[in-house]
């Protein structure tokens, strides 16, 4: 069967840009995940913790990711301890995301997300914004050419009318081939 060139661009797998090219362990079972699986996305990093008073965030943003989730919206979170308040084990933190706010968006393994021990993806966010999470619940948005469009500090809730209005643009922007 004849292909037009078209139809060969529209199944190629959308390249995977610099910021995505991490594999980071999953939250649940530590196993290695490529974050190239979001290429095309609009993706939402924010690094988490249990113990916090922006804790509540997690119930705004698994309803954000709900929302735009079939638009092309992924949410990922990544637990930290930098700030001293996420002690608990990986899967203490799975268990306490899961029955406590219903998270179902993609979280990963704990990590550091400042400083000379940040892991890799959060020096290379931390570096393209000027900025590195002051405190937990810090947030990176990337379009869907895995551009950085902004960043957002913990006070900007995931129901912050900025925030989701620059999601809405993001989600509107065609998936770059």
């Amino acid at each position: 069967m004849l292909t037009t060139p078209a139809a060969q661009a529209a199944d190629a797998p959308v390249k995977c840009p610099a910021t995505l090219q991490h594999t980071v362990p999953r939250l649940q079972d530590e196993k290695p995940q490529s974050l190239c699986q979001y290429s095309g996305k609009v993706v939402l990093v924010v690094n988490t913790a249990s113990f916090c008073g922006f804790t509540g965030q997690y119930k705004g943003l698994e309803e954000l990711y709900a929302r735009y989730k079939d638009k092309g919206l992924v949410v990922l979170g990544f637990p930290s301890n930098d700030f001293s308040q996420e002690s608990g084990s990986n899967q203490e933190i799975a268990e306490f995301c899961e029955n406590t706010f219903g998270v179902k968006f993609p979280m990963f393994a704990k990590s550091s997300v400042k400083g000379a021990d940040a892991s890799p993806l959060f020096r290379q966010l931390t570096e393209l914004s000027g900025t590195a999470p002051r405190w937990n619940f810090h947030k990176y948005l990337l379009g869907r050419d895995g551009k950085l469009v902004d960043h957002y500090s913990s006070l900007t809730g995931p129901d912050n009318k900025g925030l989701v209005r620059a999601i809405e643009q993001q989600l509107a922007a065609s998936a770059p081939r």
